[in-house]
C-alpha cells in the first residue's frame, strides 16, 4: 500500500490482464514491412497522382458517381495519375475516369470481412492490395499531390481528417484538400466553425483554411492547376527526417 496526499493508505487494485497472445503476433511487424515495402517499390515508379475519396456505396446514377468520372478525367487531361480505394461506387468512378481517358488508374483495396474486391478499372499493375488500413493511408497520401472528398460515410471522414491533421500539423506538406458537394458538406462545415472553433476553441481559424467545398469538377481541376502554377514543389510526401 502506498500512501494519499493526505496521508492515508491507497490499497492496489487488481488490474485486467490479457487472457491470451498468439505467439505470432510477434511476427506482425513483419507483415506490416513488407506491405510497405511492396508499396513503395510499386508506387514510387508511377508520377504525381491525386487521391480520391468517397463511399463504396455510391451507384453509378447517383449525381456524385457521375462527377468523380468527370473530375478524374480532367484531373487526367492536366497530367495527373489518380489514386482511389480500388473498390466500388466513388472508387469506381475515379478509377473509370482515369482508365478510359488514358490516364494512369492506381487502387489501394483492402481486404475486409466483407471481401471488397477491386473494379475493373484499376490498372492491372497498379492494384495493391493491403491487410492494414493504416499502410493504406500511408499509400493514399504519400504519392498524392492533392485529395478530392466526395460524399462518403466514416471511412471517408477518417481519410478526410487524417489528411487534414497531417497538413494541420505539418507532417506533410501543404496540398489541396477539395470537398465536392456544398449540400453534402456545409452542415458539417457550419458545425466545425460554430462548435469546434467558436464554441469550444479546439482549432484556429486558419485550419478553415485547409480545405475548399465546391460543386463543380471544372472547380476541381481549377483549384489544382493555381495551386501549382505558384510554383509548389510536387513531391512525394512524408520526406521527414
Amino acid at each position: 500500500m502506498s500512501d494519499q496526499p493526505n496521508g492515508l493508505p491507497v490499497a492496489k487494485h487488481h488490474m485486467k490482464q490479457w487472457n491470451k497472445l498468439k505467439a505470432e503476433n510477434s511476427w506482425t511487424m513483419f507483415k506490416v514491412i513488407s506491405e510497405f515495402v511492396d508499396g513503395f517499390e510499386r508506387l514510387n515508379k508511377i508520377g504525381p497522382c491525386i487521391s480520391i475519396f468517397g463511399s463504396a456505396r455510391t451507384k453509378p446514377d447517383n449525381l456524385y458517381y457521375k462527377k468523380a468520372v468527370e473530375i478524374s478525367r480532367l484531373l487526367t487531361e492536366e497530367g495527373w495519375g489518380v489514386i482511389t480505394g480500388g473498390g466500388p461506387g466513388i472508387m469506381e468512378a475515379g478509377n473509370k475516369g482515369a482508365s478510359l481517358y488514358g490516364g494512369i488508374s492506381v487502387g489501394l483495396n483492402i481486404y475486409l470481412p466483407f471481401e471488397q474486391n477491386h473494379n475493373q478499372f484499376v490498372d492491372h499493375d497498379k492494384n495493391l492490395e493491403h491487410r492494414y488500413f493504416f499502410v493504406r493511408k500511408v499509400m493514399f497520401v504519400k504519392y498524392a499531390q492533392g485529395f478530392v472528398v466526395m460524399p462518403g460515410g466514416f471511412g471517408t471522414m477518417d481519410e478526410m481528417f487524417e489528411v487534414l491533421t497531417l497538413i494541420q500539423t505539418q507532417r506533410i506538406d501543404k496540398v489541396p484538400v477539395i470537398l465536392v458537394g456544398k449540400a453534402y458538406w456545409t452542415g458539417l462545415m457550419d458545425w466545425i466553425k460554430a462548435v469546434m472553433l467558436e464554441q469550444e476553441h479546439n482549432v484556429n481559424p486558419d485550419d478553415l483554411d485547409l480545405f475548399s467545398i465546391v460543386d463543380e469538377p471544372e472547380e476541381v481541376v481549377r483549384i489544382v492547376r493555381e495551386f501549382y502554377a505558384e510554383g509548389t514543389n510536387v513531391r512525394p510526401n512524408y520526406e521527414l527526417e
